[in-house]
């Protein structure tokens, strides 16, 4: 059995990767999170990979909370670029393949346009500026890896879609911003891509995103749409809900890469929703 490293296993894409390859005769997963493996200990990581000595390391692992990334930069910069380096510092002593996964956030989202691997990135956060330098440290310590930019992640955890669901079972109105345009990405959709990039030497940056993109507000219309919820949704402005972290007001990506070098294709993000829904509801 091919081992695979899953740090960060307890989060929506760890318990994606998870039942991807749950019933695999060829891979095994090896789980960890921060209590069996602190990926900022260069050390303590170099010590497990090469005890395990795995075929791949999918790093499911970030601090993900873009508003407390600003006032905590230190262990957010820790955890989403130290992190990352370290994996790649040892998946590069091992021979195994990493895959970093990182997010919409490293561009500025200045420009209505979908934006591909190759135009210029300019991170507006303290999240945006860690998961950059991440993959700034896994290009220079790696060798064979996958770095993969996702955006707007749900899945089995806390997420946008329970927290909307959440707050109309007490409200009849919810506040949510129309001019913050994305790509709302199921984590089994993200797995998926990762599963099949794996096997191959087709190593590099890609995005990997749900077809289509919308608004926060236009996902939460569907998300009650597809609910049966009768809760309103008011369209805002980014100006009428600050929030300490700066957020790219139009962060669409484009998978040119997966689309010029392979055959696989991420699901329209209504329909990745409406598969979720059936499961949530």
């Amino acid at each position: 059995m091919k081992k695979i490293i899953i740090t960060g296993c307890n989060g929506q894409l760890g318990h994606a990767m998870n039942k991807r390859y749950e019933a695999s005769s060829e891979y095994e997963c090896v789980n960890t999170d921060v209590g069996e493996l602190d990926i900022t200990d260069v050390d303590a990581v170099l010590k497990f990979v090469r005890e395990v000595k795995p075929y791949a390391i999918v790093n499911c692992a970030a601090y993900t909370d873009v508003n407390k990334c600003e006032s905590e930069k230190d262990l957010a910069f820790r955890i989403n670029a130290i992190g990352p380096r370290n994996l790649a510092i040892a998946a590069s002593e091992a021979g195994a393949k990493l895959v970093q996964v990182s997010t919409d956030y490293v561009f500025p989202g200045t420009e209505n346009r979908e934006l591909n691997e190759f135009d210029a990135v300019g991170p507006v956060s303290a999240y945006g500026s860690g998961k950059l330098a991440g993959e700034q440290f896994v290009r220079d310590f790696g060798s064979r890896y996958f770095i993969i930019r996702t955006a707007w992640l749900y899945g089995e955890g806390k997420n946008f879609v329970r927290t909307m669901l959440k707050l109309s079972e007490t409200n009849d109105k919810v506040r949510v911003v129309k001019d913050q345009i994305g790509n709302p990405t199921s984590a089994d959709e993200l797995a998926a891509a990762i599963a099949y990039l794996l096997p191959t030497d087709n190593y590099g940056v890609f995005h990997g995103t749900c077809e289509g993109s919308c608004s926060w507000a236009e996902f939460t219309s569907e998300i009650f749409r597809l609910a049966g919820k009768s809760t309103e949704v008011e369209y805002i402005t980014t100006a009428e809900y600050p929030t300490p972290a700066k957020r790219p007001a139009y962060s669409m990506l484009d998978n040119y890469m997966l689309r010029m070098t392979t055959d696989f294709k991420f699901a329209h993000w209504k329909d990745a929703i409406a598969e979720y829904m059936k499961r949530e509801l």
